[in-house]
């Protein structure tokens, strides 16, 4: 990314961004964005947030919502740590996306890191960030950010805040 990361800015989606022109190459992902992400943040069922560029073209996206993990599905050393509550709170990264003329540029990388940053920020309790990945490729991505596959759900993959935090010191 270079010298133009002092140029991008990550900004909660507002009216004033232009969705139309966004293709990831997704088009479950790229429709979305298009037609229901305004939505969605209005009657609050997730938080979508837009990578902007100098000239405000977006390059990418994604969404943040709360969600819970039932304790078994976790792995048993996790399991251990924690008390034994039904449910755990976490936060769902529910989409991550960046239009196709910017793959290739860290832009995913940048976009993911602001989400995780924005979740260790938060005042609501979360123990882990959550994602379902779509496919091999986007697993591959999240494990190598360190995320963790569930054992019973390997293409559903988490990371502990405990673990965000330790990035960001």
């Amino acid at each position: 990314m270079g010298e133009a990361d002092d140029i991008l800015r990550v900004e909660p989606l507002g009216p004033q961004h232009d969705r139309l022109g966004f293709e990831s190459g997704v088009e479950p992902l790229d429709r979305y964005f298009r037609t229901q992400a305004g939505q969605d943040a209005r009657k609050k069922m997730a938080a979508s947030f837009v990578l902007v560029l100098q000239d405000g073209g977006i390059a990418g996206y994604y969404t943040l919502s709360a969600t819970a993990v039932r304790l078994p599905e976790l792995p048993e050393a996790i399991i251990r740590k924690l008390p034994r509550y039904p449910l755990i709170p976490a936060t769902l990264l529910g989409r991550l996306a960046v239009d196709r003329r910017y793959q290739g540029k860290g832009y995913g990388r940048f976009l993911l890191a602001d989400a995780l940053y924005r979740t260790l920020r938060s005042e609501i309790a979360s123990f882990a960030v959550i994602v379902d990945a779509k496919d091999e490729g986007a697993k591959r991505f999240y494990e190598r950010e360190s995320f963790l596959p569930f054992p019973d759900q390997p293409m559903k993959l988490f990371r502990p805040l405990a673990d965000i935090e330790a990035l960001f010191k």
